[in-house]
Formats: C-alpha cells, structure tokens, sequence
C-alpha cells in the first residue's frame, strides 16, 4: 500500500515568497498594460477614468500608476511601457500645456 506523502498538499498552504508574489503582481501589471493597450486602440487616449463604470478597474489602476510616478516609486521598464503609449502622469499640467500652446498659436497666427 503507497502511503500519501505529508508534503503534498504542504505547497498550496504556504505563504507566498516576496520573490513569487512580485512575479504574480508583474504578470498581472502585465495584464493591465495590455488592457491599457486595448483602451487606447478603442479610445485614442489612456485616459481612463477611475469613474467610468465600463473601465473602474482599469481607471483605478491608471489612477494608481499615477500615484507611484508622483512618488518616484514605479521602475523605470514600467515607465517605459507607458511612455511608449503615450501615457499622461499628470493631467492637469498636460491640459494647462495643451491650451498654453493654444495660446502661443492664436498669438503667432495673429499677431497679439
């Protein structure tokens, strides 16, 4: 008779490394980005809205990504990814460039 080792099930009760739980964390930032990539190709922009209720999970996370930047705490492959899409980490200062170059334009156009 083959006796059940006690180490079988001993896997699934242990708490989860640092070294596992940032592999799970980075393959699920993994499945944002794309989600991000998605909206972006549906929407022109990654602006999504922590408010929208089609987007709230994605638009929470947005919102988070934009924390961590502010806090100098996203690294530097994260900040790649979403440069590369043309993500906005402070929407504010981007609205107040947009209309600032408006400005310049009108001025250059006419003059005054």
């Amino acid at each position: 008779m083959a006796r059940l080792s006690p180490r079988k099930n001993l896997r699934s009760s242990l708490p989860i490394s640092p070294k596992e739980k940032n592999i799970e964390e980075k393959s699920s930032w993994e499945q944002r980005i794309d989600e991000l990539h998605a909206f972006k190709a549906q929407n022109g922009h990654c602006n999504v809205s922590k408010y929208d209720e089609q987007n709230k999970s994605l638009g929470q996370w947005v919102n988070h990504q934009r924390a961590l930047y502010k806090k100098n705490a996203m690294s530097s492959n994260c900040i790649q990814q979403l440069n590369s899409i043309g993500f906005i980490y402070d929407l504010h200062e981007h609205s107040w460039n947009e209309k600032f170059d408006h400005l310049c334009a009108l001025k250059a156009q006419n003059g005054h």
